[in-house]
């Protein structure tokens, strides 16, 4: 992954604009980012291969970066995300890490199903 290039982060949402993609959203602070602190509360949240469509696609921020995906009645949005991608496959990859690298949340879009 690199540092997120807000413009080809942006073009790419465009790509995904007005179709129904496939979305990987995570975010923890649990299994992949282990914490010292016995008192420190583990969260998180999952979802792979939800189906959505959405209008409106942007990302904002001067780093870490916000991405908000307008949909007909809602919003999905990921915040925190410093590195992106786009693989051979086409999908959008997202992911913010912490100082110590550990992956804090991620965000991804696909016209296919990601592997289960």
């Amino acid at each position: 992954m690199n540092p997120i290039a807000k413009s080809a982060v942006q073009s790419a949402l465009d790509h995904f604009l007005n179709r129904d993609v496939y979305l990987h959203l995570e975010t923890t602070n649990g299994a992949y980012a282990v914490h010292k602190q016995e008192s420190t509360m583990t969260v998180g949240a999952y979802i792979r291969n939800g189906r959505i469509c959405f209008g409106r696609g942007v990302i904002t921020g001067e780093g870490p970066y916000r991405v908000g995906l307008k949909m007909e009645i809602g919003w999905v949005y990921a915040e925190g995300l410093t590195d992106f991608e786009i693989d051979q496959a086409g999908r959008l990859l997202l992911a913010g890490h912490d100082q110590e690298g550990r992956l804090a949340v991620a965000l991804e879009l696909s016209f296919t199903p990601f592997d289960l």
